[in-house]
């Protein structure tokens, strides 16, 4: 069951093999090979009542009403589901296109051309391949994956092909950073912290930002293999679109859904350093992602965080209206490099390894 995958896996399981592209594309294939082998349950409810937020009434300053309701509407989002789809965000049907169109020319290069961005440690800030993880019988597998990332703020990174990625990237990236800066804002006024003290803290100006795009083949058999097991992620809000090929789907009250949004909209989740910095008011929640057996997909994700250099722990305004702080602080890049270098402890999540459990 996919339970019993261990999410934080050691950064010696990842690996540059022959791309699941060329495999996947082969006629003969018709059952999963042993290595990506993993019997998993994918089956998942409806998400009708995924909450919705309209970007442009959270940005109508000339409409304190409208604004309220839109602030209102995010922070009981963020408690309840720890995910949303936001819609009217501004950015161009047209952009999402061309990213698209992007990342399918990079995941068509040659293997040769690929190899080269091989990851070699945790830190390299371009990476692509496909990965390994183990479960909690240390038996490895390889995810039915290939994917793409970069680290593109506060230094941008890219392959420099094909050029188009380079331009989109860096255009898509800008747009969401600004969207990432929105929603904090208003999640902060929401809590009412001062947003001189959330700017101290958070060093938006050099924030960490994260570009993913990542490539699931059709699969003969998606019930033997997934594509992310159950994990969180780091960060304060990460933005997702995709092909129109669903996929992604969240826990929720101890149930799974399906994570369906609309064309030109963008699923957006809380990530574990708004949980923490809200102290736990905001829910950084598991989310996986499955296969499917007819179509291939595509999802590019932008995972927004604060400033490598922050230390992030709950705010000080909220461990003092409730009493304690319910999360230990840890500098962000030391998060980041423990969540992608270091096993479980005790089986526990590094987010879950953060948690201050009361006494009382």
């Amino acid at each position: 069951m996919a339970s019993r995958v261990a999410v934080s896996d050691s950064f010696k399981h990842f690996e540059f093999d022959t791309t699941l592209k060329l495999l996947s594309s082969s006629s003969s294939l018709n059952s999963v090979p042993s290595k990506f082998h993993f019997t998993n349950e994918r089956s998942a409810f409806p998400s009708d009542s995924l909450p919705i937020i309209d970007f442009s009434a959270l940005v109508a300053r000339d409409n304190p009403p409208q604004r309220s309701k839109a602030v209102h509407d995010l922070a009981t989002a963020c408690r309840d589901w720890g995910f949303f789809i936001l819609v009217n965000h501004s950015v161009p049907e047209s952009l999402m296109e061309a990213m698209f169109k992007a990342v399918k020319e990079f995941f068509s290069l040659a293997d040769s051309e690929k190899k080269q961005y091989e990851a070699k440690s945790a830190s390299d800030p371009i990476k692509c391949g496909n990965f390994n993880v183990a479960n909690t019988s240390n038996q490895s597998f390889t995810l039915w994956r290939d994917y793409l990332k970069l680290y593109v703020h506060p230094t941008f990174h890219c392959p420099h092909k094909p050029q188009l990625l380079r331009d989109m990237v860096q255009e898509y990236t800008q747009i969401t950073r600004k969207l990432a800066l929105e929603l904090i804002e208003a999640v902060c006024e929401a809590l009412e912290l001062n947003q001189r003290y959330v700017d101290e803290i958070l060093k938006m100006e050099s924030s960490f930002q994260m570009f993913a795009t990542n490539y699931y083949p059709r699969c003969p058999q998606p019930d033997q293999a997934i594509g992310l097991p159950p994990h969180t992620d780091p960060g304060l809000f990460t933005f997702l679109i995709h092909n129109g090929v669903a996929g992604l789907q969240i826990e929720h009250d101890g149930k799974w859904f399906n994570a369906d949004s609309p064309q030109n909209s963008i699923l957006v989740n809380a990530a574990d350093q708004l949980e923490i910095f809200t102290n736990g008011k905001c829910k950084s929640v598991k989310h996986r992602a499955v296969v499917n057996e007819e179509k291939d997909r595509i999802s590019i994700v932008v995972a927004n965080g604060p400033s490598g250099e922050a230390v992030i722990g709950p705010a000080a305004a909220l461990v003092e209206k409730d009493g304690r702080a319910k999360y230990y602080a840890m500098k962000y890049e030391e998060y980041v490099e423990s969540q992608l270098t270091k096993s479980r402890v005790d089986g526990k999540s590094i987010l879950e390894q953060q948690m201050i459990f009361s006494t009382y």
